[in-house]
């Protein structure tokens, strides 16, 4: 039986009507997340950073309903980080409650552009950051997280930090302070093969274990050199 070409049309425009409203809700809303750089900044790395068990933790009790805590170490984390890297905060929470905890927790505005659900890719049922439409080069960009392999479709830009849930004498951020401040002043041609080279152990120890033993080399070094000349 023939169809009328009508009703095909009609059948196509509700199809592309249907794939471009689940489009909405499972693609970012746009494909450049971010502007573009300013050419003065073009050496820049970028950190992005998650928000929940990262730099906050939420909980609810009944007798105070919800409350957010600040990680102990985030306003030093922000304000010396921000002299060497553009910072970003990604969340997958809405737009509004990101707003709101970001105005509170970052008051001197060291956090250069805010990006929540509306910017995630949803994927079997679960919201993912891209960070290939960040509009970045993806060589200078480390996406820190306390779910870190979980939230990015990117694990190579991953830095794994411990999920924060409110204890006090945790130093997880200013921990990581020294390694990052060595990324941005020594620029490394591709973030990712240094990150791969710390792959499954815990970045802030290694990195300062590492250190000592360079050090060490470079004062076994200068004594042999001394005891050559002498």
């Amino acid at each position: 039986m023939a169809v009328p070409a009508k009703l095909v049309d009609l059948y196509i425009d509700l199809r592309r009507l249907t794939e471009e409203h689940v489009r909405g809700f499972t693609e970012p809303n746009s494909d450049k997340l971010l502007p573009d750089m300013h050419p003065l900044e073009q050496n820049v790395f970028t950190i992005v950073l998650d928000l929940n068990e990262t730099l906050i933790y939420s909980d609810w009790k009944r007798e105070r309903g919800w409350r957010t805590f600040k990680r102990p170490g985030v306003d030093a984390f922000l304000e010396h980080l921000a002299q060497f890297y553009e910072i970003i905060v990604f969340s997958d929470q809405q737009i509004m409650e990101v707003d709101q905890v970001v105005n509170r927790l970052d008051p001197k505005n060291f956090i250069r552009y805010r990006l929540s659900r509306v910017a995630t890719r949803y994927v079997h049922g679960k919201h993912f950051r891209d960070l290939s439409m960040l509009n970045r080069d993806p060589k200078k960009v480390l996406y820190i997280s306390a779910h870190a392999l979980e939230g990015t479709l990117q694990s190579e830009n991953c830095v794994s930090i411990k999920p924060w849930q409110g204890e006090v004498e945790d130093t997880a951020l200013l921990d990581l302070i020294p390694f990052l401040e060595y990324i941005a002043k020594h620029r490394p041609a591709d973030v990712r093969t240094v990150l791969a080279s710390y792959q499954g152990l815990d970045i802030s120890k290694e990195f300062i274990e590492r250190s000592k033993e360079h050090r060490r080399r470079m004062q076994d070094q200068k004594q042999r050199g001394l005891l050559w000349r002498q």
